[in-house]
């Protein structure tokens, strides 16, 4: 019975991206955490992985409040620019 709850590393990592969000099931969650007991990478790889999302999403909220627009100059720079190469 034990050995339904045992996973690889590939399984391991899979259940943890689907974790993050929020599409793991409770018993892929529970498969992950004793995977853990047993397999410090994977362990190591969940937290790298946490941290590198939640800084990502940091990123992105920053990025979400800069209006990124091209002025009137650089546009009829790139029109011409793609003009001349047609």
């Amino acid at each position: 019975m034990f050995k339904k709850f045992l996973i690889n590393c590939d399984q391991a990592t899979t259940i943890c991206d689907k974790s993050q969000y929020n599409e793991a099931t409770l018993l892929d969650k529970v498969k992950l955490n004793i995977h853990f007991l047993r397999c410090k990478i994977c362990t190591l790889y969940t937290k790298q992985n946490v941290f590198l999302s939640s800084m990502y999403k940091g990123q992105a909220k920053s990025c979400k409040q800069i209006k990124h627009c091209l002025t009137d100059v650089e546009k009829t720079a790139l029109k011409k620019s793609i003009e001349s190469k047609i």
